[in-house]
């Protein structure tokens, strides 16, 4: 199992960061940055597929096509781990050393998107914003937003992957 996790968390990874770093860099090419966050999470829900073919061939290579729920839950969510690992490492690295100004940019996008809508409730929105970017001050406070990015995504198509995937043993099911 552990050969499977690796290697299908590894690629899932690298896929994932890959996929990181052109959407932040799409975003700082675009004056407007305006970006689609229903496309970014369909791209990783399409990453997030590959725990679906890890935890199939681990069962159909390893245990003779057989897997119960919870090993194969088990096994996509060890999968999504590394994967998300991964992107919380790029994530601090890329953002501390490469794009520090990040949050400055995407603050102000969001206060110009709140100012055409709504200006009643920009200066809350305002308030709101430099709580977050104090908060963001922290590496720990980074890392654990970031984990809520990918991770639940993740652990959600684990989940979708071991109901479609758990296959009993026919001998099991007659006992």
């Amino acid at each position: 199992m552990k050969r499977y996790i690796l290697i299908f968390g590894l690629v899932l990874g690298t896929i994932l960061c890959a996929n990181m770093v052109y959407m932040v860099n799409l975003c700082y090419t675009n004056p407007d940055f305006s970006g689609n966050e229903l496309m970014g999470y369909a791209a990783m829900v399409l990453i997030f597929s590959l725990i679906f073919f890890g935890v199939r061939n681990y069962r159909n290579k390893e245990l003779g096509g057989h897997i119960s729920f919870g090993q194969a839950f088990k096994t996509g969510a060890f999968i999504a781990l590394i994967g998300s690992t991964m992107y919380v490492f790029v994530w601090l690295f890329y953002y501390y050393l490469f794009v520090p100004d990040y949050l400055d940019i995407y603050i102000k996008h969001v206060l110009k998107e709140v100012a055409q809508t709504d200006t009643a409730a920009l200066a809350a929105k305002t308030k709101e914003m430099e709580e977050f970017k104090e908060m963001y001050k922290s590496p720990l406070y980074v890392t654990l937003i970031t984990y809520t990015e990918v991770l639940p995504v993740g652990l959600i198509v684990a989940l979708v992957s071991a109901l479609i995937l758990k296959r009993k043993n026919k001998a099991e099911v007659y006992l």
